[in-house]
């Protein structure tokens, strides 16, 4: 039988060093932050700590593959605009017509390209923190809805509750 393997695009958002100070001294370990999808609405996060980089963005990777959520795209942008928060990070994402490309800052491209969407606006608001501001985009596009289930939802056509 031939096995279907996933083809996945994992992104590292960032890694630390984090020293612990014990009365031996101090012991450096690092914290690696990853988001990681198949590019076809299927995106997660997930944070790896260990004592060499490698083995952390591993664990990060590994971490990120096992949580993952499905987001419903339209075409390759959002179905509608979205706001997400989370702490203090709030993030705007707003659908574009085909060809504007990826116009988002900082870790939020990098949600964008790993979930599969090559055609989005995107406003980051507030805090700053890359794992706030990836938290609050997977809250917004997590609250995106496919047209189908909006019009079976409300008992319309998906063409009444359409633009096109």
């Amino acid at each position: 039988m031939a096995e279907k393997t996933k083809e996945y695009v994992d992104k590292v958002v960032s890694v630390n060093r984090v020293t612990k100070v014990t009365k031996g001294g101090k012991r450096f370990s690092f914290s690696a932050f990853v988001v990681s999808g198949d590019q076809q609405g299927r995106v997660g996060m997930g944070i790896g700590k260990s004592r060499e980089v490698s083995s952390a963005i591993a664990k990060a990777t590994a971490k990120a593959r096992k949580s993952m959520i499905a987001i419903s795209l339209r075409d390759t942008t959002v179905p509608y605009n979205v706001l997400g928060k989370h702490g203090a990070s709030k993030v705007i994402i707003c659908s574009a017509y085909k060809g504007t490309g990826v116009i988002a800052g900082g870790v939020m491209r990098k949600v964008m390209e790993v979930v599969g969407i090559k055609d989005v606006l995107a406003k980051s608001l507030g805090s700053t923190c890359g794992l706030n501001v990836v938290k609050a985009t997977f809250n917004a596009l997590s609250k995106c809805r496919s047209a189908e289930y909006l019009a079976k939802l409300r008992g319309k056509t998906v063409k009444q509750i359409t633009k096109e």
